[in-house]
């Protein structure tokens, strides 16, 4: 036969106490005390719930009542055996009540929401022998109960996939549900239900100093418009969330910063620029003289690029190399589709045609139902009728 495993009493006496916690589980907590047998876990439970507290200082083998222990102990030190036994057993008792004081609180809190509709809450408590001043401090510090405000403010978050922070809920309320909240209320409730919007990572900007430039920047950070077809800023970006890398090649109007056109590419050569403004002349009815900013890409360098421009009679317009900031707005918004969309999504998890759909699904959330500060708290679409 092997030899049997000795616990020490501060062994037993933890093990008994995250049973009576109840927040692990017996096998996480053979495994966190490295028990090996569970009917050991059962015998211990055993010996507190019939009393016998002595038995966990007695060693194996031996057998002695409470209070007397080992012959080999003074009579002292079997004393603060006991005392030590009493003080274990009333920090247990303790916290034991506790936790089921705290699941009465629940539970009735839990009744009355559920009851409430039907019955007056007086009558309710009535019943379940709680008094309203006991009740209202509960749901007071009750971190599941929640007002209709709570509720609405959830509701608003889920659907619009956490992504926008506590103003642009405020203004939410404000326009769809005539509710007018203070903005610190809007952002406490947010904040007690971790409801923060997703935050995109802060990139470090490095100059890769000054070059040629093919086009001169007439854009020159002025990303305001006094009419739509005056001002369109396009930008290429990776996404690499599918089965290959795809490129997403998209055309803003700067008027109400509204997505005109995109195409989505497995390569980045010059037909998907190409390809995207020819989507957006079309859309907007062969407009001439927009401005089509971009970057200093080999794409919207090349001479294919350049001569279709000029053929429909547009104005070209390029960034300075290596500043991002000169072509600020569409580099933010590709940066805000990946950080709202695909945030929890590691590379190449995903199929080719899921990734699509999430553009898809999103460009057209970020026309017609993302609310824009700049806006006045308007979608782009809105923006563009209400102008009209």
């Amino acid at each position: 036969m092997g030899k049997k495993t000795v616990y020490t009493k501060e062994i037993k006496w933890a093990v008994v106490r995250d049973k009576l916690e109840g927040k692990l589980t017996t096998r996480e907590i053979m495994n966190k005390y490295k028990i090996k047998n569970k009917t050991q876990i059962e015998t211990w439970m055993r010996w507190y719930k019939n009393g016998e507290m002595y038995r966990f200082d007695q060693p194996i083998g031996k057998q002695y009542t409470f209070g007397h222990g080992p012959d080999s102990l003074s009579k002292d030190e079997r004393i603060s055996n006991q005392l030590t036994h009493l003080k274990m057993e009333n920090e247990i008792l303790k916290k034991y009540m506790a936790m089921r004081k705290e699941s009465i609180k629940g539970l009735v809190v839990q009744l009355v929401e559920q009851f409430r509709e039907k019955y007056t809450v007086t009558s309710i408590l009535k019943v379940l022998g709680i008094p309203r001043a006991s009740y209202y401090r509960w749901t007071k510090g009750f971190g599941e109960y929640r007002n209709e405000h709570e509720d609405l403010i959830i509701e608003i978050c889920k659907a619009t996939k956490y992504r926008n922070g506590h103003r642009k809920i405020r203004a939410i309320l404000k326009r769809e549900h005539h509710i007018h909240l203070n903005r610190n209320t809007v952002q406490n409730i947010m904040q007690k239900h971790h409801l923060q919007c997703k935050v995109k990572p802060k990139r470090k900007w490095k100059s890769q100093g000054e070059s040629e430039v093919i086009v001169p920047n007439i854009l020159n950070r002025d990303f305001s418009a006094s009419k739509p077809n005056e001002k369109w800023v396009t930008d290429i970006t990776y996404i690499q969330y599918g089965s290959e890398t795809l490129y997403l090649s998209t055309i803003m109007d700067l008027y109400n910063n509204e997505i005109v056109a995109y195409k989505i590419y497995n390569h980045q050569q010059t037909t998907l620029v190409i390809d995207t403004l020819q989507d957006a002349l079309d859309k907007r009815n062969q407009p001439e003289g927009v401005i089509i900013h971009s970057d200093q890409g080999s794409v919207y360098t090349s001479y294919t690029f350049q001569n279709y421009l000029k053929e429909h009679h547009l104005v070209g317009s390029m960034s300075r190399r290596g500043n991002c900031w000169d072509n600020a707005v569409i580099e933010s918004f590709h940066s805000n589709l990946k950080t709202e969309e695909f945030q929890y999504c590691k590379f190449n998890t995903l199929s080719n045609l899921e990734v699509i759909s999430r553009i898809d699904g999103y460009i057209h959330h970020y026309n017609e139902g993302r609310i824009q500060a700049k806006l006045g708290y308007l979608t782009p679409i809105e923006f563009g009728l209400k102008a009209a």
